[in-house]
């Protein structure tokens, strides 16, 4: 079968991609020049919302097993504790992951790549991009593998190709941002003592340091910033000295180290014709939050069903207009917060000493101890407050919830129906024979619950229907269960919404 879509780069957002793509029927390539998956990768942090899109994918629980779940942050300043936060359950009611997960990006592509093959699709490693062209009827690319060039045809091409995607270069757009000034590394290592469980990190000016647990090897993996007097070629003996007191650890053993420029940009477009862009090759961010990763899964997913559902006719070629629409206006904001966040955190200023010498160890701890900052902190990192309010195919609002918004989590379990990986409508209360009947005619699954305390805490209108996207965002809420509408936004954009239609 002739490739219908092209990845560059095999990294958590490219793999992610062709998975949910593959797993829709469609012909997936996937390349990447390096030799295999990454070994100093830095993205630890896996997010609820990831998690439910793993669900979505049937590997929620796998990945769940090979990390770590946070139970606490502890804060430290000039080698003391000054606050801990407890995080276990932290988004109780929310999701039904309700934590924050340590999985190295290493370990995560290796089990990415090990998922994708059991879709049928193997990573072609050592095979780069060199360059295309594209038209109105597809995409003709030339690549290199193992020294040899040849032609590669699709109809869409996505450049997950990191920082420096030659797809973004090639495209010829502006990637707009910044440079931190200091230079990063991380470190995989042994330490001593009893192993830690916890998100450990050191706030100072310029001296910003984590250790997050790594369950595969029973190793911690050290992020930072290297000292300004570290040599040109630093390895680990150069942070030692002043990491060890921060964190109150001794480092038995280093596994690896590595160093590494951050940057804070937004492509000008995350898509051109028949190229899109989508992770690091699109935005990238500060460490604040380890936001990164977490959005170019997200990216991924937003992606792949509008692709599918073109490439199988499903939709109208101007569904495609919508991935920047929406992808494009959460990365800019993302990348403006975590830049904030973190200049906030190491500057040598007043403001950046009053954050760690009395807010921090004031206020935190008294904020911890209340369920709703713990909730909007949870809500925040995790990204289930992603919404698309102003994309075409968001409208109305029933309840709490308008066209757009993730559909809320019930403890009743209403993300089950989710894994279909498509369209569907969702009514908490009583279903009017109408929308039965035009659920039928459009061939669209209804799902019905009955209405609970649990529903209307979520914000959901009793009696209300929403019709919930493949990728669990809520396009319409129908507070009368109005068919007119459901119609309409069929009609707009074509959409079929049953594979078997």
């Amino acid at each position: 079968m002739a490739t219908q879509v092209l990845i560059v780069g095999a990294g958590p957002t490219g793999l992610v991609l062709a998975i949910a793509l593959a797993r829709r029927g469609i012909a997936v390539r996937i390349i990447d020049k390096n030799s295999g998956p990454g070994q100093a990768s830095r993205a630890m942090a896996v997010h609820a919302r990831t998690l439910e899109f793993y669900r979505q994918l049937g590997f929620a629980d796998v990945v769940i097993n090979q990390g770590i779940k946070i139970e606490a942050i502890h804060l430290r300043e000039h080698g003391d504790d000054i606050a801990l936060l407890p995080l276990k359950d932290i988004g109780a009611g929310l999701s039904p992951y309700p934590f924050v997960l340590a999985y190295p990006q290493d370990d995560h592509e290796r089990f990415l790549v090990a998922q994708l093959k059991a879709e049928g699709v193997e990573v072609e490693w050592n095979t780069e991009l060199e360059s295309f062209t594209q038209d109105e009827w597809g995409v003709r690319a030339v690549l290199e593998q193992d020294g040899d060039r040849h032609t590669a045809s699709c109809t869409y091409l996505c450049g997950c190709d990191g920082a420096r995607s030659r797809v973004r270069e090639s495209l010829r757009l502006e990637f707009t941002g910044g440079t931190y000034q200091h230079l990063y590394y991380v470190a995989d290592v042994q330490t001593a003592g009893p192993p830690n469980q916890d998100l450990i990190g050191h706030l100072g000016a310029n001296t910003f340091a984590l250790m997050l647990p790594v369950r595969s090897r029973g190793m911690q993996r050290l992020i930072g910033i290297m000292p300004d007097d570290a040599p040109s070629n630093p390895d680990f003996e150069a942070v030692r000295p002043v990491l060890e007191p921060l964190l109150g650890i001794r480092v038995e053993q280093v596994n690896w180290f590595s160093t590494y420029r951050v940057h804070h940009r937004v492509a000008s477009h995350f898509r051109v014709g028949r190229c899109f862009l989508s992770g690091d090759a699109a935005h990238i961010h500060s460490p604040a939050g380890g936001q990164g990763m977490n959005t170019g899964i997200g990216d991924a997913i937003n992606l792949a069903w509008k692709l599918a559902h073109v490439l199988q006719g499903r939709a109208d070629a101007a569904l495609l207009d919508t991935y920047e629409a929406e992808r494009i206006v959460f990365a800019r904001k993302l990348v403006i917060t975590t830049d904030r966040a973190f200049q906030l955190i190491v500057s040598q200023g007043t403001g950046g000493q009053l954050l760690r010498s009395w807010l921090l160890p004031h206020v935190f701890p008294v904020l911890s101890g209340f369920a709703a900052a713990r909730r909007t902190l949870f809500k925040t990192l995790s990204q289930v407050l992603i919404h698309y309010p102003d994309s075409p195919l968001s409208g109305g609002r029933a309840g709490d919830i308008i066209g757009g918004d993730r559909l809320p989590w019930l403890p009743s379990d209403n993300f089950a129906a989710l894994q279909s990986l498509d369209w569907q409508l969702h009514v908490y209360g009583h279903v009017d024979p109408l929308l039965a009947a035009a659920a039928q005619a459009l061939r669209l699954s209804l799902h019905a619950w009955p209405w609970s305390e649990d529903a209307a805490h979520a914000g959901l209108l009793q009696d209300a229907a929403y019709l919930v996207r493949p990728d669990m965002h809520v396009a319409l809420a129908l507070p009368r269960q109005e068919v007119d509408v459901l119609r309409a936004l069929a009609e707009r954009y074509t959409l079929r919404y049953s594979r078997d239609s």
